[in-house]
């Protein structure tokens, strides 16, 4: 515990800048300006700032750009197998049933905030012993001294926590007496929390190491992973360090300029001297032969002080990278929107960079979280109920079986989440007309959310059923051509009528179309029946007792053709014969072989 406190106070002293760049931070975007700079603000009717609060409004509205959450799926080694997408999209429910159940989307809001304004926010994989599931927990950036290695691994992890010494006894009732100083008259006690691969401890270094709680680090690694804003130096730095100078001589200029209107209003009157009363309020009268001598002392004001404010102005927003278009001022274009483009242009460069570092860091989290699940959980049978890629579903899984050492985890914001919806669409389209990527790759980057395995299917199956249905309208087509033939058109009738009734019951197309055209179950054979003597038997005598060619009829056709059919290997009839005649009665000799069958 010696060493770990050792370490505590020294990492606290090397970061004791960043501290008190934070904590400025913090007053001012709470308003407390005069607490930062007490000389800008004296006493009195001025000492608050009357002016909108730009860091604060500024912080709060890239937050909010950066908070939405990423895409998250798992990918196999070979996407083409559908055995394998199967699985990697099992393992994607599971990651977004981690993100669900750890809330991101609502701990996004106060995570991107501390990106910004401080320059960095932690990030801890937990384990929840309850449900038996690993949960991910943004904490604070004020007070956390994360210990990064040359290679950006976090190896030891600090936070000081302050809380009320009576809540603390509350939570410790064992170490109560410990807790509790009689000699101090705060009511506030400091806590540090430790953590390595090896061990979490809350102890208070101001109770002589007082070991509060102590657990054994089940994973064996660091549980801890940093978000953290670029910097030219090993130091994090928010985006707002550099402009409290501005915002606060901001706000000490209107206070000046609302001061010097109010003692112009209030300023005393110059009267000549031959005025012997002064009358005050509306429409009051002062006689004096020299009325343009009565008035008030005028302020003098030099003119360059309200263009001051303007300058402020300006540099506040350039010095915060917060562009006017941000809050509907904008002298662009509006017309082809490249004015407004070329204005948020350094604004959308902020949101990519940390939308880069958040992807990263989401990747590593999840990573641990499916390891945590896998080693800690992995052979209870679990049951997932969440939001997918936009559709709702209920996995039961077991880790072993289903993780099973696979933690890759694809983060995705969208290839096209930097860009506008029309061309992000076109350049979509554009890249796959050239096929640089697939159809697959396209729809896991949109920039909305959506299953991208079952919207391939439901695409799949909506094309089937076009072709389905494009069928049977071919099929319907074909009535006029069999009706003009002589043919009974019956059948397909009464398929076409199946299949609008099951529609019309709701029943699906290719339900409606499989009952319709299910074949009719064969009728057992019916036993053979005296022909007459016009169609005759096989192999039965003639009148005359001359005995028939087999298939033929008494009359000499084929059995079971009509008339005016010809047969396969059979003669033509005499009106075909008589059609091959030519205009003079000539004989066409080409031989013409016809096959028709009954319908």
């Amino acid at each position: 515990m010696d060493d770990i406190t050792n370490s505590y106070q020294r990492y606290r002293r090397s970061f004791d800048d960043r501290d008190q760049r934070m904590n400025q931070v913090l007053q001012v975007r709470q308003g407390k300006m005069r607490d930062v700079y007490p000389d800008l603000f004296p006493d009195g009717p001025f000492e608050n700032p009357i002016v909108a609060n730009m860091v604060d409004i500024a912080a709060r509205d890239i937050a909010e750009v950066i908070a939405p959450l990423p895409s998250f799926s798992c990918t196999s080694t070979s996407m083409a197998s559908e055995e394998k997408r199967k699985k990697a999209d099992k393992r994607g429910e599971i990651v977004n049933g981690i993100v669900n159940f750890s809330d991101l989307q609502t701990q996004m809001f106060n995570a991107a905030d501390r990106y910004v304004t401080y320059g960095f926010v932690p990030a801890q994989v937990e384990y929840d012993l309850d449900e038996s599931m690993p949960r991910i927990k943004f904490l604070d950036s004020i007070g956390s001294y994360p210990v990064i290695d040359r290679y950006g691994r976090v190896t030891q992890f600090f936070q000081r926590i302050n809380k009320q010494t009576t809540e603390l006894m509350a939570q410790y009732p064992d170490l109560a007496h410990l807790i509790y100083d009689k000699n101090s008259a705060s009511t506030v006690s400091e806590i540090v929390r430790y953590h390595d691969k090896d061990q979490d401890i809350i102890f208070m270094p101001n109770r002589s190491n007082l070991v509060l709680d102590r657990a054994p680090n089940l994973m064996g690694e660091c549980m801890i992973r940093v978000v953290q804003r670029p910097s030219i130096d090993d130091q994090s730095r928010g985006q707002f360090d550099d402009v409290l100078a501005i915002q606060v001589a901001k706000a000490r200029y209107a206070l000046l300029s609302l001061e010097a209107a109010t003692k112009s209003v209030q300023a005393p009157i110059a009267m000549p001297l031959d005025s012997q009363e002064l009358a005050l309020g509306p429409d009051a009268i002062m006689r004096s032969s020299k009325p343009n001598e009565i008035r008030r002392v005028p302020l003098e004001l030099p003119s360059n002080v309200f263009a001051q404010q303007s300058v402020l102005e300006q540099e506040l927003r350039l010095g915060s990278r917060f562009p006017e278009a941000r809050t509907g001022n904008s002298d662009a274009s509006i017309i082809t929107g490249q004015g407004v483009k070329a204005l948020m242009g350094g604004f959308d460069t902020q949101i990519k960079t940390a939308h880069s570092m958040f992807a990263r860091a989401f990747t590593e989290l999840l990573a641990l979280c499916l390891k945590v699940d896998e080693k800690l959980f992995g052979d209870q049978e679990k049951e997932l109920i969440g939001v997918y890629n936009g559709t709702p579903y209920n996995i039961k899984y077991k880790p072993t079986r289903d993780i099973k050492g696979d933690y890759t985890v694809d983060v995705q914001y969208g290839l096209m989440a930097g860009l506008d919806p029309n061309r992000a669409l076109v350049f979509g389209l554009q890249a796959r007309g050239d096929k640089l990527i697939s159809r697959d790759f396209l729809r896991r980057q949109m920039p909305f959310s959506f299953n991208a395995t079952n919207e391939e299917q439901k695409v799949e199956t909506e094309e089937l059923r076009d072709a389905m249905k494009q069928a049977i309208a071919s099929y319907a087509q074909a009535i006029p051509a069999l009706a003009s033939q002589g043919q009974d058109p019956s059948d397909i009738l009464r398929k076409l009528s199946t299949v609008i009734s099951e529609r019309q019951k709701g029943t699906s197309i290719e339900v409606a179309i499989q009952m319709a055209f299910t074949p009719e179950a064969p009728t057992p054979a019916a036993a053979p029946a005296t022909g007459s003597p016009e169609q005759g038997m096989p192999g039965e005598a003639t009148a005359g007792g001359a005995e028939l060619g087999m298939g033929l009829s008494e009359s000499g056709r084929m059995q079971g053709v009509a008339a005016g059919q010809i047969a396969p290997g059979g003669r033509p009839d005499v009106q075909s014969l008589l059609a091959s005649l030519g205009a003079r009665g000539e004989p066409n000799l080409q031989a013409t072989v016809a096959r028709r069958l009954p319908i």
